[in-house]
């Protein structure tokens, strides 16, 4: 066992385990996937069934794997991701995979069994999880999401967990190299949450910089959200959203949760129910445009959500660098092609971008210093490369105190650092 303590982020779209060793030095977990070894970890599953009537089993797959098979499979099969995105949430306490019941405390035990599979000591060696500031969600309840997520680990054969706030792990990884006392912002995006901490760091007994952590806040607004837009948008006129149906003489609006469910990644895979495709069938005989919503039926019933995904992604990677581009999906007889431009992008995130001010102002606040205090502005995640984010903190903080750092290895790596430092200052004492 050459690792003495254990940092894991569990993110919404990307996981990452790192390792430290006794010496100060960390390295991030590699996987082995069919397209080659990754850091960072999809947070995805897929179930299906094996085997013939009466001796069949749920069998599963994990991360990138997850969606190769996704996309490939043209048997009945459940692809799930974003589960972290429920965890603050009542509404999501089970779900009925081919038979089988599954709390969500299951199915992220089954994920993290899968990222931590092989490593020794996972009972033993100190071990901390990322966690945001703000849960996810309209009124997240956060005793309830560190419960669940506390009840996953342990089921995942990790009791010894411990939780930090996501940004504190990244500034952890940012202040390694630090040799002078500094008081820096850190701005972690997710894919649910932005998370931000005021820290003060500060020569410390041991030769190493003290991280004093001065204030915390977040929003569960990020990555989805912005993809949501998109969908919202651009994708979901196409599937029927803003059209009628006619009831008893009377024409009527399409009712606005099958759209409102279908533009989040983490509710869409929990849309192919009986339930649900009964009351689309029933409103598709009654649509005045019936097309619209057989195609989001087919994207429900054919389990298109990641190829929608991707097509969604791949533009709002597109406007980080280009003025417009085209969204472009074509799957089982379902088109959909049009151009999406950054000025109309940027429109539909304006009140999103807004809410990430809101929470910046927030941590400034709790921490009582000005945006002048800030010597250095610590970045990490995907989100930070939109332009519309990068505007807002180039013009709050000016673009020479930016740093951006690892999209993917920087919360882990430091997480990892911090649960050494712990190990070590519980020895001490």
């Amino acid at each position: 066992m050459d690792h003495a303590a254990i940092g894991i982020d569990f993110g919404t779209t990307n996981s990452v385990v790192a390792l430290a060793r006794a010496d100060g030095s960390v390295s991030t977990r590699s996987f082995a996937t069919k397209q080659g070894a990754v850091d960072a970890y999809r947070s995805a599953l897929m179930f299906w069934r094996e085997g013939r009537p009466p001796k069949t089993h749920v069998a599963h797959v994990s991360g990138p794997d997850a969606l190769d098979m996704a996309l490939g499979m043209t048997t009945e099969h459940r692809f799930l991701q974003s589960l972290k995105t429920h965890l603050s949430s009542r509404a999501f306490q089970e779900t009925r995979l081919f038979g089988k019941l599954f709390q969500l405390e299951d199915l992220i035990a089954v994920f993290l069994s899968d990222l931590s599979a092989g490593l020794d000591g996972l009972a033993e060696r100190p071990l901390i999880s990322g966690r945001p500031v703000v849960f996810a969600g309209e009124r997240p309840d956060e005793e309830l999401a560190l419960g669940r997520l506390s009840a996953a680990y342990a089921k995942a054969g990790m009791p010894r967990v411990d939780f930090a706030y996501e940004p504190l792990g990244a500034a952890y990884w940012y202040a390694r190299e630090l040799k002078q006392a500094q008081t820096m912002l850190v701005a972690d995006f997710g894919g649910g949450t932005s998370d931000f901490s005021v820290m003060r760091f500060e020569p410390g007994g041991t030769g190493r910089l003290e991280a004093i952590p001065l204030s915390h806040s977040g929003v569960g607004v990020a990555g989805d959200t912005f993809d949501y837009r998109i969908i919202e948008h651009a994708v979901s006129p196409r599937l029927g959203k803003g059209t009628d149906y006619l009831s008893f003489g009377k024409r009527l609006p399409i009712p606005a949760h099958y759209h409102a469910a279908f533009a989040q990644w983490h509710r869409l895979s929990l849309m192919k129910s009986r339930e649900t495709m009964a009351e689309l069938k029933a409103l598709i005989r009654d649509a005045v445009e019936p097309g619209r919503l057989e195609d989001l039926m087919t994207v429900i019933e054919y389990d298109l959500g990641y190829e929608l995904y991707r097509a969604v992604s791949a533009t709002k990677i597109a406007l980080s660098s280009q003025d417009e581009t085209r969204l472009s999906f074509s799957q089982m007889g379902v088109e959909i092609d049009r151009t999406v431009t950054r000025a109309a992008f940027e429109g539909w995130i304006a009140e999103d971008v807004a809410a990430i001010e809101q929470a910046l102002d927030e941590a400034l606040a709790k921490a009582g210093i000005e945006a002048g205090s800030i010597e250095a502005v610590f970045m990490t995640g995907g989100t930070s490369h939109v332009p519309a984010v990068r505007a807002l903190f180039d013009r709050r903080f000016g673009a020479q105190r930016i740093h951006i750092g690892d999209a993917f290895r920087s919360v882990a790596s430091g997480l990892a650092l911090l649960a050494l430092d712990r190990e070590r200052a519980e020895i001490a004492a």
